[in-house]
Formats: C-alpha cells, structure tokens, sequence
C-alpha cells in the first residue's frame, strides 16, 4: 500500500506550504513509505485528487486544498484530520497502516484487548453474583412466608459508615499504644541517666 500526499509544489500560500511541510516532514521521519503528487503541475494528478476527495470533505467551494492524504485510492483526510490523528497517537490506523512493533499506537490497541477481556471476566462475575443474591432473597422471602424471622446473612458488610468508624477506630488504638511505647521508653532512659 502507497499513501499518496497530494501537494502543490509551486503553492503561494504560506499556511498551505507548512501544512504541506509538516505531513511531509512526519512521514518521512517515521519512515512511512508515500508518494509526493504534484497537483501544481500535473493536470490529471489534481483532477484525481479533486474527483476523489469525498463530497462532505469538501470546502464550500468545491475545491479541496493540499494537502490531501491518500491509501492508494482510499480516502484517508486532508491536514486537519491528519493533525488530529497525530495528535491522538492514531496515524497509523488513520493511513489505513498497521503499526509498527512497540509503538504507542501498538500499545494502545493492546491495551484496548486486554481491558475488553477484563470487562467480559467482570460482567461474568457480576452476573455470577447476581444469581446468588437473587438466591438469596429468595430464600430470605420464603422463610419470610412461613412466618419465621429472617436470618442475619453472615457475608455481610456492615455499612459504610460503620465500617469507616471501626477502621478510625482500630488507627486511634493504635496511635494511642505507639504513644504510649514512647513514653515508657522515655522514662526507662531517664532512669538509666539518674543511675
């Protein structure tokens, strides 16, 4: 696959010519094969370029400005969909290209596998839970039916704020002896210093 930059080499704009330097300069800094196609002075190549351009990606005028990007005769963006690619670390994918071993790009779609297939574990597992609470209940409510008093369910948690005061509560305690530790060291020292 060749990624085609539609440019115009002999362009009097200069934000057109930075743009066009910048696509440039990227791919050519990260060794992604393309081809220059020079709409300036080649009649067909700007033809192409402005038959092929999609309608919505065209300016109002009708006439799309280099730089236009290419993936043999996919469409792939002009510079701002190329910036916005860039910068979200998703070039590769928007060229159409596989990326490259140990680039971010990489990362992130392994990332991407990996988190998927935790949330399917944990939706298992919550629906897994599901069905024992639902169990549970159910259980609960025919013993409620035979008039028997519920019984406390030994799993438990307390709620949170009563949860948190016994946490608080066990960290004061221990402070308190810590405190205390200190003090009888003290006084062991200071009796040591009398003698």
């Amino acid at each position: 696959m060749v990624i085609k930059v539609f440019v115009a080499t002999s362009s009097g704009s200069t934000a057109i010519k930075k743009k066009q330097q910048e696509v440039v300069g990227f791919l050519e800094a990260n060794k992604i094969d393309f081809q220059q196609m020079d709409i300036a002075g080649d009649e067909d190549n700007r033809k192409w370029m402005r038959e092929n351009v999609p309608g919505e990606k065209k300016p109002q005028n009708g006439i799309p400005l280099p730089p236009q990007i290419f993936n043999e005769e996919r469409y792939c963006g002009d510079f701002e969909s190329f910036f916005s690619a860039k910068e979200e670390n998703i070039i590769y994918s928007f060229l159409g290209l596989a990326p490259p071993p140990g680039t971010k790009e990489t990362d992130k779609s392994e990332a991407t596998e990996e988190k998927s297939e935790a949330t399917e574990d944990k939706s298992d597992s919550k629906d897994e839970k599901s069905d024992a609470t639902n169990e549970t209940e159910a259980h609960a409510e025919a013993k409620a039916d035979e008039g028997a008093p519920e019984e406390a369910q030994p799993d438990q948690t307390p709620p949170e704020g009563q949860q948190e005061g016994k946490e608080e509560h066990a960290a004061t305690g221990e402070e308190e002896e810590e405190k205390q530790g200190e003090g009888e060291e003290k006084a062991e020292v200071e009796e040591q210093e009398e003698s």
